[in-house]
C-alpha cells in the first residue's frame, strides 16, 4: 500500500484497476479443466502454470505437437485466454522452452537438438539462479548455459557450494529425471502479508499475524491435514529474513493452539522487530498429517476447540470469508486471498 501511494503521488492521473482475485480463480479452474481433459497425468505449479505429460497419447490424440496446438486452441475458445505452450523431454527443459516462447507461443525442443537450445541461453534461465547467483556466475565471466556446462563440478562448487552446484551442473546439461506427479500435496501451507516500510504498532502486527492464522487454519481445515510445527517467518526493514518455529508433540489444526503458538514465537521476536523494523509477516505449519488417522493424546478434553473451528468454517463456506470475523480485525484492510493450487 505504501508503494501504491507513492505511485499515485507520482502520477495522478493514473488509472487505477483493482485487482479481481474472484476472475482469477475461475479463469484458473477452467483452464485446469482444459488441462485436465487433455491428459490425466497433470501437475499444477501455479494458478497458471502446469506440466502435462502426454507420453502414450499417440494413437488417441496425436503427437505432442498437434495435442499442444488443440490445446491452445480450446483454452482460447472456453476460457478465452492465449496460453504459451513448451514442449520437451524433460520438465526443466520444457518450462524453459515456455519461457522463451513468451508471450501466447508454442516451441518445440527436439530431443536431438536440446544442448544446442540450451546452451546459448543465459544463465538466468537456470531453475535456481536468481540475482545473487547470476551477479556471482557473472562476476567470474560466466553469462550462459552452456558456459555454466563446460565447467566441472568441483570448480562450480568452489563458487556456488556442493548443493546448487551439483543442481546447476545438472540442469546445464538438461540433466532431470524428475517425472510429472500428479496430486502430490504440500508440504506445509502458510500465508503472508507485506506491510510496507511505514511502522506498525505491535498491536497492528498482531492483528496481522491473527488474520493469517485464521486463514492457515483454515486451509488446513478443508484440506483435511494437521501439522505439528509452526513457523513464523519475518521480513525486517532492512530486508533481511528471520524465521522462528516451534513443534508441538501433536499435530494440530485447532485455530487457537497454533494461534497461541504463533503469538509465542512472535512475542520472542518483538526486540528484534523494534530494533530493525518489519515489511513483512508470515505464518507457516509444517510436519503435516491426513487428519484422518490421527493418534489422540491423552487426557482426552472434552472442551476441544474442534467445535468452534467446524462452526466458523460452516458459516464461511456459505456466506463467505468475512462473514464472521474477529473484533480485532473489523476495520483492518483484509485483502482477497490470492489463488492457490489445492492443499
Amino acid at each position: 500500500r505504501h508503494e501504491h501511494r507513492a505511485a499515485r503521488r507520482l502520477c495522478p492521473e493514473a488509472v487505477v484497476v483493482e485487482p479481481r482475485i474472484a476472475a482469477y480463480s475461475e479463469a484458473s479452474r477452467a483452464v485446469f479443466e482444459v488441462f485436465e481433459n487433455t491428459t490425466p497425468i497433470v501437475e499444477g505449479l501455479s494458478i497458471d502454470e502446469a506440466f502435462l505429460d502426454v507420453r502414450g497419447l499417440e494413437r488417441l490424440a496425436g503427437s505432442p505437437v498437434e495435442i499442444a496446438v488443440r490445446l491452445r486452441r480450446r483454452v482460447l475458445d472456453d476460457v478465452g485466454l492465449p496460453i504459451t505452450v513448451g514442449i520437451a523431454r524433460t520438465k526443466f527443459l520444457a518450462k524453459v522452452a515456455s519461457g522463451v516462447a513468451k508471450p501466447d507461443g508454442l516451441l518445440v525442443v527436439p530431443t536431438e537438438r536440446e544442448l544446442v537450445f540450451l546452451h546459448p541461453l543465459p544463465v538466468e534461465r537456470l531453475w535456481g539462479v536468481g540475482p545473487k547467483t547470476a551477479a556471482k556466475l557473472r562476476g567470474h565471466g560466466i553469462s550462459s548455459v552452456g558456459q555454466v556446462a563446460e565447467l566441472d563440478e568441483t570448480t562450480l562448487e568452489s563458487l556456488l557450494g556442493r548443493a546448487s552446484a551439483r543442481h546447476l551442473h545438472a540442469l546445464a546439461h538438461n540433466r532431470d529425471p524428475r517425472p510429472v506427479h500428479v496430486g502430490r500435496r504440500r508440504r506445509s501451507i502458510g500465508s503472508q502479508r507485506a506491510l510496507g516500510r511505514s511502522p506498525r504498532s505491535p498491536e497492528a502486527v498482531e492483528a496481522t499475524l491473527i488474520a493469517l492464522v485464521d486463514r492457515v487454519t483454515r486451509r488446513l481445515r478443508i484440506a483435511h491435514r494437521v501439522g505439528r510445527t509452526v513457523v513464523l517467518r519475518l521480513r525486517l526493514g532492512d530486508f533481511t529474513r528471520a524465521s522462528r518455529s516451534h513443534t508441538l508433540p501433536q499435530a494440530t489444526a485447532e485455530t487457537a493452539l497454533i494461534l497461541s503458538v504463533a503469538r509465542a514465537l512472535l512475542s520472542a521476536a518483538l526486540p528484534l522487530i523494534e530494533r530493525r523494523g518489519l515489511t513483512l509477516v508470515g505464518v507457516a505449519v509444517s510436519n503435516l498429517e491426513d487428519d484422518r488417522a490421527v493418534q489422540l493424546a491423552l487426557p482426552f478434553s472434552a472442551a476441544s476447540e474442534r467445535s468452534l473451528d467446524g462452526a466458523l468454517d460452516a458459516v464461511r463456506a456459505r456466506y463467505g470469508v468475512n462473514a464472521v470475523t474477529r473484533a480485532v480485525l473489523l476495520g483492518r484492510d483484509q485483502r482477497s486471498a490470492v489463488p492457490l493450487l489445492p492443499d
